[in-house]
């Protein structure tokens, strides 16, 4: 009689743990898996940017491995590449595709018109047709424009802090006829008029190419270069470095790359901040948010990044005041 009664609880045991286990089972089919697509244009591992990006969406309850997964294309430094990577992304059926560059978006924009598509960073979103307006973007692009129009000015001032004399200004960027690189041109012109600096065009499309323009700054008698956003002079980021410490020119770039690689400095929108905004978008548009009804915003935040060691390279003493601004020193 013990013996049926202790069978007795081991089927009414086991009989509640077959009855739970669908449930189980249920319970972790509820919570959906996101895949998320990430193109850039850079050679490697995006660093700071993608680390925010994963911190603003932890931030947010998003694990990865347990409710999103990552799919990371890089593009080598050859923007020729971007627009393979983003069909492929498309072809992998992801839920939404985060880009690192405003050219990473156009490819991502080609590639699909119906998967949601957030921009960590990009140059001027309307001009290049990722938008309609800023403040209704009207497609499937959204997210962050480092654009800002006082950009340009600020690093001219900059140079001029440290070269009070300062009178002619080298401009190295991205060849003409790009949106992006237009719109510097303007408003780096508009500074140079009431700054007083004549502006000397170094344009450059790649690695090739950098000889011969800085060989064209010491020819025209440049006293220092102003570095535009061209994402395809990143991956050279250290050898514009070296040319400039060799052709004995100050620099300013827009990008934190170049004084990390041994440029003297760079004034630019936080390589941390728009990506860890960024992650809220993406929570938004998961939960349903259309992101042609989510605002394209400008940058906030600003940081300052001078290279000391470059500066003592180079035979210049860094203002104090200019130290005590800057966000990072490398020394």
């Amino acid at each position: 009689m013990a013996l049926r009664f202790g069978g007795a609880c081991l089927l009414f045991a086991l009989s509640l743990v077959l009855l739970g286990a669908p449930r189980a089972a249920d319970g972790q089919r509820a919570e959906r898996v996101y895949r998320l697509g990430y193109l850039a244009m850079s050679s490697g591992p995006d660093g700071e940017r993608l680390d925010s990006l994963r911190q603003g969406l932890r931030d947010l309850g998003y694990i990865e491995g347990r409710n999103i997964v990552f799919e990371i294309r890089y593009a080598e430094g050859r923007p020729e590449r971007l627009p393979d990577l983003a069909a492929e992304l498309v072809r992998r059926k992801i839920d939404l595709i985060v880009t690192a560059t405003g050219a990473a978006a156009v490819a991502a924009k080609k590639a699909t018109q119906s998967i949601p598509i957030v921009m960590v960073g990009s140059g001027d979103a309307v001009r290049q047709g990722l938008a309609v307006s800023l403040a209704r973007p009207g497609g499937n692009v959204t997210g962050f424009t480092m654009i800002s129009p006082e950009l340009s000015r600020k690093r001219l001032e900059l140079l001029r802090e440290l070269l009070p004399k300062l009178s002619r200004v080298g401009v190295l960027g991205c060849r003409r006829g790009t949106p992006v690189t237009e719109q510097e041109w303007i408003e780096t012109r508009a500074a140079a008029d009431v700054l007083g600096v004549q502006l000397s065009p170094l344009a450059a499309s790649g690695r090739e190419d950098l000889v011969r323009a800085f060989a064209s700054a010491a020819n025209q008698r440049v006293q220092a270069v102003l570095g535009f956003d061209c994402p395809r002079l990143l991956p050279s980021a250290a050898l514009i470095a070296e040319l400039s410490l060799k052709h004995r020119l100050p620099a300013v770039y827009a990008s934190q790359r170049y004084p990390q690689a041994g440029g003297l400095m760079s004034y630019s929108p936080s390589v941390a901040d728009a990506p860890r905004r960024a992650a809220t978008y993406i929570d938004k548009i998961l939960r349903g948010a259309k992101p042609s009804e989510l605002p394209i915003e400008q940058p906030t935040k600003f940081e300052l990044v001078i290279n000391r060691k470059t500066a003592t390279a180079l035979g210049l003493t860094i203002p104090q005041p200019l130290l005590l601004r800057a966000d990072r020193v490398i020394d």
